[in-house]
């Protein structure tokens, strides 16, 4: 079935955020949701909190996904393990790693962090009680973590005019809510996501000038191949 999403606008005063909140909260016992990703949320430990012990209570409690603001305010709520899978990017993957940064503004040398560091910074995260389940960390090799130990690293194909396109981590974790939606396991949802991803930037062959949308037509190619091709 078609996906539904729950959008509000939001300029960072946290009004929309609220209003999304609300809304989740009034759905969170609909029958038929396998997946629920968060996403770009202003952070609010108080209607986190909410929304995670309703979806607890669910005797089909869905997969839980969050990226971006969403994933702040797990950590920050200390509820962070209750959730199936965070798709961080290597800042945010310092951010987890920081046991005492309540932003990723103010993650010690946030700025600074270097790809090479991606285990040791999981390492951190799954000590700190700080990450999901599951990891899918985004960059130019991408990591997918179980519990705390690196299970595949996906590297190709390397596109390098995807860097400048922002959203292309939005659309990788578009790509594995749907895939987990159809009932991949985890790890295979994962490592076919990252590469599904990587080959959109070889059937689009983009520039940086190139916008998410004018990427999204070639997703049906770049995950036909990715499912077709040899595990």
């Amino acid at each position: 079935s078609a996906p539904r999403a729950i959008l509000a606008g939001d300029i960072g005063r946290g009004q929309g955020s609220r209003l999304a909140y609300e809304r989740m909260l009034e759905k969170a016992d609909d029958n038929g949701i396998r997946v629920v990703t968060f996403h770009y949320l202003q952070p609010d430990v108080l209607y986190h909190n909410k929304i995670l012990w309703a979806l607890e209570e669910r005797s089909d409690k869905p997969l839980l996904v969050a990226d971006a603001g969403y994933m702040y305010v797990a950590k920050m709520s200390g509820f962070a393990g209750s959730y199936d899978l965070f798709t961080p990017d290597v800042g945010e993957m310092a951010f987890l790693a920081d046991e005492r940064a309540p932003h990723p503004f103010y993650t010690r040398g946030f700025l600074l962090q270097e790809e090479e560091r991606v285990p040791e910074l999981v390492e951190r995260a799954y000590a700190e009680e700080n990450a999901a389940r599951h990891l899918l960390v985004k960059g130019r090799a991408d990591y997918v973590v179980a519990q705390g130990r690196i299970r595949a690293t996906i590297n190709e194909p390397c596109v390098e005019t995807m860097e400048p396109i922002g959203g292309t981590g939005d659309t990788l974790t578009g790509i594995v809510t749907a895939l987990l939606a159809s009932g991949q396991p985890m790890l295979q949802a994962c490592c076919l996501a990252a590469r599904a991803n990587r080959l959109l930037g070889v059937f689009a062959r983009p520039t940086p000038a190139f916008s998410v949308a004018d990427l999204l037509p070639f997703l049906p190619s770049a995950l036909e191949q990715a499912l077709t091709e040899p595990s």
